[in-house]
């Protein structure tokens, strides 16, 4: 991989940040900002970010191969990578089913969407790939820098780490919420896994392989679940549930901080304390 993505970095949808963030991020020492959701193919939010601090790395969590076509995120990775050689890092996924009629055979999507981005010059030392199941992660670690997989616990991240073998990267999200009550902490973090997530079928049939039931995913998902996928406590407890996914063979974990409508530094500067 070109980047140097460090350790730890943030994720945060894309209306959730601003250059002001951006820097605080980095002298926090987080290694990476992820841009979630599906940010446009302009990727006009990269280039504020990136202009607005020195040393950081900035990934896009991820394009929608659905959405924007790969001539246009092309370009606007090109632009991007001349201005700033070495800080960005293009993540590409096919996103959910339920989110376009268009959704078909989505492993063909992939192969064909990355196609199209080698034949536009797109380094794949630069891009990384949204997996879940054996075949993406298989794909991610043939064709790209790696593999980037969202809402999943250190034991997925062990398990895909067999899968995409050593050398490749293994890049997971997991979701936070620094708050010591457990039912305070459950009421936070229950809608955000459980809409839309829990109603989602790729994510839904993750969950599955991984062993969760069905009544594990029911009724807003149950508590263990939930506290499995949006760890939370003190700073210290949290930092160790980040942790596991790197003991679990991950080389990089981006924390999303919840909720996700609340100023997010106190967490973060808390976890640095912990994790840089």
């Amino acid at each position: 991989m070109t980047a140097n993505l460090g350790e730890i970095g943030i994720w945060r949808w894309a209306s959730g940040l601003s250059p002001q963030l951006a820097v605080e991020i980095e002298r926090l020492g987080y290694g990476t900002i992820w841009v979630g959701g599906s940010p446009p193919a302009d990727l006009d939010v990269v280039d504020a970010l990136l202009d607005a601090t020195s040393s950081i790395t900035v990934a896009t969590g991820i394009v929608n191969m659905w959405k924007d076509d790969a001539e246009s995120v092309a370009r606007s990775y090109h632009r991007i990578i001349a201005k700033h050689p070495g800080r960005f890092v293009l993540g590409v996924g096919v996103g959910h089913p339920e989110a376009t009629k268009d959704y078909r055979k989505p492993y063909d999507k992939m192969v064909t969407y990355l196609d199209e981005l080698d034949r536009e010059g797109v380094a794949s030392s630069d891009l990384v790939l949204a997996a879940l199941g054996p075949k993406a992660l298989r794909l991610a670690g043939e064709r790209t820098a790696g593999a980037h997989p969202y809402l999943t616990t250190a034991d997925h991240t062990r398990w895909a780490r067999q899968i995409v073998g050593e050398g490749v990267l293994l890049a997971p999200e997991q979701k936070v919420v620094l708050e010591t009550d457990p039912e305070r902490a459950r009421r936070i973090a229950r809608p955000v896994v459980s809409r839309p997530y829990l109603g989602l079928v790729n994510y839904v049939n993750n969950l599955k392989r991984l062993g969760w039931s069905e009544q594990d995913i029911a009724d807003g998902g149950s508590d263990r679940l939930i506290d499995a996928l949006a760890v939370h406590g003190d700073a210290q407890t949290v930092a160790r549930g980040v942790r596991a996914h790197l003991e679990a063979g991950a080389d990089h974990v981006c924390v999303q901080a919840l909720p996700v409508d609340v100023d997010p530094l106190p967490t973060y500067r808390a976890l640095a304390e912990e994790l840089l």
